[in-house]
């Protein structure tokens, strides 16, 4: 039988018990507060590290080759994807690319850098020191704790997980050329205008690798170019024989300017454009990684398209097409042998359509899909220098060395008509050079690196 003392007791008992299991669940929230990892929130990291990256490798790459290879902008296009899988593997935000991983718990710095060192270092291993310096930059500010360290595994594993799935895309292959018999509209050789060995093609290779995100090579095929006897041709062949000629009555002071000023290779000139917005929209950690990987596979990717279109129409250049029009079969075009354009050279490859204007609208529509500002926004873009001829000549100080622009899509519109005025591409190949690019770039932002919300 209970007593009153009994149930007194019992009640006491029961009340510390209740007590003690609450001071051991405090301790224990407390306890597991301090060990769990911190919630990464992405909007804390800024851009800074992948632009400083970004600007290291374009470095590098120029001064090797000149970008005359697809190495330098393959190099940027996995390097940072590399940066990007393993940002989306800390804190998912956007697809990813090649590395399947999760890992909250690694430190978002020490994960970027680590991957596009590993990229860096793979690709140009004589670079040693000065990209020991660049990893060494954002490491020695980074606490050594446990967070670090996963950090460095993941930007290893990152980097592996691309460098493995580009390790036999042909981006360096040879492909024989067959030169076709001279005739009107077929490409032929000028070697004492391109400066280059008798029987040397330009690019052949280019058609044949892989590509980051388009299908295959030929995904994208643009129409035939006109007739040699068509109204368009003659058009296009007297247009460029006026504009393009080394001294113009017909071009304007500002044309003149414009072709020589978009003579910079897209792969640099875009990557310098974007550094600059990605810090000038204040863009965070992963929303630039994200901008950076799209737009270098999406240059990447219209390289390859666009010289499988040129090597698959083999279009002569206007070049040749003027000094040869007293054989072109057209009444209505007539030939000037000692013709000779703004820059007195001309690249040795097909000429249609235009690479140069395909790149550059695959790289401003990317752009205006990832910087959050739309393709109606007011920029401008700074050239310091181009080349003065062909590729490894003087240099020439463009005076200005910025142009403005009201979108993207019109600054890709006259990087491509450029060339018209240059002397090396007719209006046509120009034209549907945007076009092209523009079809990549928007392939790219639909389908590679998606919101995941």
């Amino acid at each position: 039988m209970l007593t009153k003392d009994k149930i007194m007791e019992t009640k006491v008992n029961i009340r510390g018990a209740c007590c003690l299991w609450a001071l051991v669940s405090f301790f224990s929230i407390i306890t597991l507060s301090g060990c769990a990892q911190p919630v990464k929130h992405v909007d804390d990291y800024n851009a800074e590290i992948v632009i400083s990256w970004n600007q290291k490798i374009m470095a590098i790459a120029v001064a090797e080759d000149g970008l005359l290879t697809l190495k330098g902008v393959r190099t940027a296009s996995m390097m940072h994807i590399a940066m990007h899988d393993a940002l989306n593997a800390i804190a998912p935000k956007y697809s990813h690319y090649a590395l399947r991983s999760k890992e909250s718990a690694a430190n978002p710095i020490a994960s970027v850098a680590q991957a596009a060192y590993e990229v860096a270092i793979n690709q140009y291993p004589d670079k040693q020191k000065e990209l020991n310096q660049e990893l060494h930059l954002w490491m020695s500010s980074l606490k050594n704790d446990k967070s670090k360290q996963a950090g460095i595994a993941l930007g290893k594993a990152s980097a592996a997980s691309i460098l493995q799935k580009r390790s036999n895309d042909r981006w360096n292959g040879e492909v024989d050329y067959t030169w076709h018999p001279i005739a009107p509209g077929v490409y032929a050789e000028f070697n004492e205008h391109s400066g280059t060995p008798e029987g040397f093609v330009f690019g052949a290779g280019w058609a044949a690798a892989k590509p980051f995100m388009l299908k295959d090579p030929s995904q994208f095929r643009s129409p035939s170019p006109p007739g040699i006897g068509s109204e368009e041709y003659t058009r296009a062949f007297n247009e460029v024989k006026e504009a393009g000629r080394f001294q113009s009555d017909s071009r304007t002071q500002d044309q003149a300017h414009m072709a020589m000023w978009w003579k910079d290779f897209c792969e640099n000139s875009h990557n310098r454009l974007a550094r600059h917005l990605v810090a000038a929209e204040n863009l965070n950690l992963w929303d630039g990684a994200r901008t950076f990987a799209l737009l270098n596979m999406a240059i990447y990717d219209a390289y390859v398209n666009v010289f499988d279109n040129k090597f698959f129409y083999n279009h002569w250049r206007p070049y040749t097409a003027i000094r040869g029009a007293a054989n072109d079969g057209n009444p209505n075009t007539e030939p000037e042998m000692d013709w000779n354009n703004l820059h007195k050279h001309t690249y040795a490859f097909p000429s249609y359509p235009s690479a140069h204007g395909c790149a550059s609208a695959a790289a401003m529509t990317t752009m205006a899909n990832t910087l959050g500002v739309g393709n109606e926004y007011s920029f401008t873009m700074t050239t310091e220098e181009v080349d003065r001829a062909g590729p490894m000549s003087e240099k020439v100080k463009m005076a200005p060395p910025a142009r403005s622009f009201d979108s993207f899509s019109d600054a890709a519109l006259e990087a491509a008509m450029s060339r018209v005025y240059l002397g090396i591409h007719f209006r046509y190949d120009s034209e549907e050079g945007y076009k092209l690019g523009k079809q990549v770039g928007e392939y790219a932002v639909r389908n590679f690196l998606n919101p995941l919300h």
